[in-house]
């Protein structure tokens, strides 16, 4: 069974609660790092960091991390060495990627490269720029899309 860590602050609280039976209902086995209980003035790298850091010591599994935007998530979780987070944006970037001829239009596309190519490790999501059906939907195409083991992804993960 999959392993995922998920953590979100006050701003995410909402969308992790609403993502955890999703994963559980996928097969996911799903460790909540926090917060436990809604507090408007908690910290982010309280949860976040803590999060990276279980992901960083458990082969094979991920990170999923919810806050306002998701950027300042992906920060804290990439301080963690060996950590690779990746911003999930919304379906903004569907349009460019229809636009090349290049992807879907479910907005996943930049997820799904993250993992390919980057074999990021932790997705990081802005609650208060997508709906819960988007987080959904980015989730699963972050869980389910492989790592390419591509030799020049290969070397450029190893020089970071």
């Amino acid at each position: 069974m999959q392993k995922v860590f998920i953590a979100a602050d006050h701003a995410g609280f909402a969308l992790k609660e609403s993502l955890k039976p999703y994963l559980i209902a996928g097969g996911y086995s799903v460790e909540d790092i926090g917060a436990s209980e809604f507090e408007s003035t908690d910290d982010y790298p309280d949860y976040i960091v803590p999060c990276a850091r279980h992901v960083a010591d458990t082969e094979g599994a991920f990170g999923i991390v919810i806050g306002s935007s998701g950027h300042g998530e992906a920060m804290a979780a990439n301080r963690v060495p060996g950590i690779r987070a990746s911003v999930f944006y919304g379906p903004a970037t569907a349009a460019v990627y229809e636009a090349e001829g290049t992807g879907g239009k479910d907005g996943c596309d930049i997820v799904r490269v993250a993992r390919q190519h980057n074999n990021a490790n932790v997705l990081s999501l802005g609650a208060r720029f997508i709906t819960p059906e988007q987080a959904r939907e980015a989730v699963l195409a972050f869980l389910t899309t492989p790592f390419s083991e591509g030799e020049r992804h290969l070397r450029r993960i190893a020089k970071f």
